[in-house]
């Protein structure tokens, strides 16, 4: 016989099975749980990464020869107005110089020169046009020169020299620029030019070297090259020691010179070069020609494009056994460049 109790517990069980399977059938709503309320997710910032203490020296030259050792160095070039500010200068410069150089080297006579370098705007730069006189006399990049230096090779004729230039723009150190032209009067001579130059920091100095080729039809095949180690004194003094050998194919002879000079720049209108110099030649046999010891004082007498230079110089030449020969140049300039910083 079945048990009773047993019977019944299963019963409820049926009847509470076909309860639910009734309410769902019918779509009785259920309880929904509550949504949890969370803080919204943020993405957590990148990690810091620390700067390298690596010493990277591509980075580390732009940064010095981008401050102010070298705006330091431009400025004096550019104030000094000599044939480097002439040559290097992106926009259009120009110089007019009226000279004379007395004493021993000079000839006592005043040399009126001018320079025109004409940058070519739809060129971005790349192509200029110039124009000068003598030029075979302006293939040194030295702001200031003796009165023998000025008059080593002179004109017996004034010449004026039209040129067209192409040049590259300066990149990691190195410069690049080559001029094809002639000079006048007539019968025309033609010459061409070309010079590469490299400048780096090494420590507390800036080395520059520069190496030209050149030809003109009548002086012939000719290289300079020149080697400037620079340093900064202090926020008003720059030292600047000058390597240069000149070599011709007719004369087949090295001219050579080494200049140690101090920039000082006294005040916004007045600065002086204070220089120690000796000249050589390398053959018949390598010996020095001269020793010139001078001063050059330069002053602004108007706005910033008229100047005045005066000059006073000692040389010790072999040819006068070494005696003292006095020598003084002066040398009023007008320059014209728009984009000189204010003096």
């Amino acid at each position: 016989m079945p048990d009773l109790k047993s019977t019944s517990n299963l019963g409820r069980l049926l009847l509470v099975g076909m309860l639910s399977f009734a309410l769902q059938a019918v779509g009785a709503e259920t309880a929904v749980p509550e949504p949890v309320v969370t803080e919204p997710i943020v993405a957590a910032p990148p990690p810091v990464t620390p700067v390298s203490d690596v010493f990277d020296p591509l980075e580390s030259a732009r940064d010095y020869l981008s401050g102010k050792f070298t705006r330091l160095a431009s400025y004096i070039d550019s104030y000094f107005g000599g044939n480097q500010h002439f040559q290097e200068r992106n926009t259009s410069v120009m110089f007019v110089n009226l000279s004379r150089a007395n004493g021993y080297g000079g000839t006592d006579q005043y040399d009126l020169a001018a320079s025109i370098n004409l940058r070519l705007p739809i060129s971005e730069g790349q192509y200029r046009l110039l124009i000068e006189t003598d030029p075979e006399r302006n293939l040194e990049d030295e702001p200031v020169k003796s009165s023998t230096v000025m008059n080593t090779k002179p004109a017996t004729r004034k010449s004026i020299a039209l040129a067209a230039r192409y040049a590259l723009e300066a990149k990691n150190g190195w410069s690049f620029r080559s001029d094809a032209g002639i000079k006048m009067p007539f019968p025309a001579q033609p010459f061409v030019r070309a010079k590469v130059g490299y400048s780096t920091p090494i420590e507390d100095w800036r080395l520059t070297l520069g190496e030209t080729v050149y030809w003109f039809s009548k002086d012939g095949v000719g290289d300079t090259s020149q080697i400037d180690w620079e340093r900064q004194i202090d926020p008003h003094i720059l030292f600047r020691a000058t390597s240069i050998a000149v070599w011709l194919k007719d004369k087949d002879n090295f001219d050579l010179s080494q200049s140690f000079s101090f920039y000082h720049t006294v005040s916004d209108r007045t600065s002086l070069i204070y220089q120690a110099s000796v000249f050589g030649i390398s053959d018949p046999k390598p010996q020095i020609t001269d020793t010139v010891f001078l001063v050059f004082y330069r002053y602004r007498l108007h706005q910033k494009w008229l100047f005045f230079e005066f000059t006073p110089q000692l040389h010790f030449p072999t040819a006068n056994k070494y005696a003292v020969s006095p020598a003084l140049s002066m040398r009023l300039q007008m320059l014209f460049d728009d984009t000189r910083a204010p003096l």
